[in-house]
């Protein structure tokens, strides 16, 4: 009773200043809201929340601290602004704020540290959402997402398409390598944003999802030699993973090849997926070559079912005019600069230097940007699975990965895509 008192009291206050907003949204809480897995909580100042059911009770109180403490700081630095709610998902709690005419966004994202301090949280983002400015604060101590169960709970998932993680919602992220508005993917990342451990979920998700190694070739480059090489021996594999620089351009040269045969007989079968893990090495070693070969892949790959997933983490030092042109779907992790989260993303104002690492990243591609936590998986669950795969170690006459016996000698014959 005491409840439904406070609702009505703070419904009468609405109407009395006309908070159009809050009607709307006190509507579709009436009317259990426009998802039926979510409802709205109302704070005693009028701030509208937006909370899944499936999520473990929020405090109403510390939402409305936290909402306090972000007026407090943009009123101490002369960008006040209001509150006016949110959205609480499982990885984050979203606060939109409405700055007062005349306060600029630049002035409110700067603020970022300042933010982070008043709220006890390593890092918050501050984006421009919509009308509204968006202060993600994130939720501690959260279990990481499992690929496998992941896969498990997705089902018709189409060829050649990759399962990254989970949006903020909860929602399953897949990415589509074969769609114009993606053929190409950088993965970029400083160390401990997890940009390896997501080229290893893109991989065996994509392995996972074509059991039959004939309906899809995967070539491997690792530089380091140290993020890859556990899927030595895989069926898919065209080769043995590619740790040297020389061979590595044999290698493209040998996958130019195919592109132009398979361009003169219009084929697209099967698709191959090239994954380099730190482009900027392989760039700096091969030199010309590799640029000019990766160029050419990239221009003119998707049209015969060649697709590139890259990782640096070093975007300022990878990302040319390779990367500007063709590669027009980003991952990107925690990166040391706003230099670095705006050569990284292709744009600025994303605030991927203020994610958290271990996992939190940006999809971008079409214009959007949608955060999401990448999809895990243990050393020992990756081992387990590649081995149900049918993984064979290779032995040590195989060599470092280069142009070993057994090897396909143009990586993929055109007679296969028939």
């Amino acid at each position: 009773m005491e409840v439904l008192t406070e609702l009505l009291q703070t419904l009468r206050a609405a109407v009395e200043d006309r908070d159009v907003g809050y009607l709307v949204s006190w509507w579709f809480w009436l009317r259990g809201g426009t998802d039926p897995e979510a409802r709205y909580r109302i704070t005693e100042k009028g701030r509208t929340f937006l909370v899944r059911r499936t999520l473990a009770m929020i405090d109403r109180r510390m939402l409305e601290y936290q909402a306090d403490r972000i007026e407090t700081v943009l009123t101490a630095h002369r960008c006040p602004g209001r509150v006016t709610g949110g959205r609480v998902t499982p990885w984050l709690i979203r606060f939109d704020v409405i700055p007062r005419p005349g306060v600029k966004v630049a002035a409110v994202k700067a603020l970022a540290e300042e933010l982070a301090l008043a709220l006890n949280v390593p890092a918050v983002r501050v984006a421009r959402r919509g009308a509204a400015i968006a202060v993600e604060v994130p939720r501690m101590n959260l279990p990481p997402i499992r690929l496998l169960p992941l896969l498990r709970m997705v089902t018709d998932i189409p060829p050649v398409t990759a399962i990254l993680g989970m949006d903020e919602e909860g929602v399953p992220i897949l990415i589509r390598l074969p769609s114009p508005s993606v053929a190409h993917i950088l993965v970029a990342g400083t160390t401990g944003s997890g940009n390896t451990a997501l080229l290893r979920t893109i991989a065996l998700s994509l392995a996972l999802c074509h059991p039959n190694p004939r309906g899809l070739a995967l070539v491997m480059m690792d530089p380091r030699g140290s993020g890859l090489e556990c899927f030595d021996g895989l069926p898919h594999l065209s080769r043995l993973v590619i740790r040297d620089a020389r061979d590595a351009v044999e290698v493209l040269t040998s996958l130019l090849r195919l592109m132009e045969q398979r361009d003169r007989r219009g084929e697209t079968a099967p698709p191959v997926v090239v994954f380099i893990d730190e482009l900027a090495d392989l760039l700096m070693v091969g030199g010309k070559e590799a640029e000019t070969h990766l160029t050419r892949l990239a221009q003119r790959g998707r049209g015969a079912g060649t697709h590139l997933v890259a990782a640096t983490q070093k975007p300022t030092a990878a990302v040319g005019s390779l990367v500007k042109a063709n590669f027009s779907a980003r991952l990107v992790g925690k990166v040391a600069s706003v230099e670095d989260a705006r050569v990284a993303a292709g744009r600025s104002g994303t605030g991927a230097e203020r994610l958290e690492g271990r996992g939190d990243f940006l999809a971008i591609a079409e214009g959007r940007v949608i955060r999401f936590k990448a999809a895990f998986v243990t050393e020992e669950e990756l081992e387990r699975t590649l081995d149900r795969l049918g993984r064979r170690r290779p032995s040590l006459s195989d060599g470092n990965g280069g142009a070993q016996k057994g090897a396909k000698e143009n990586m993929i014959r055109p007679s296969q895509s028939r």
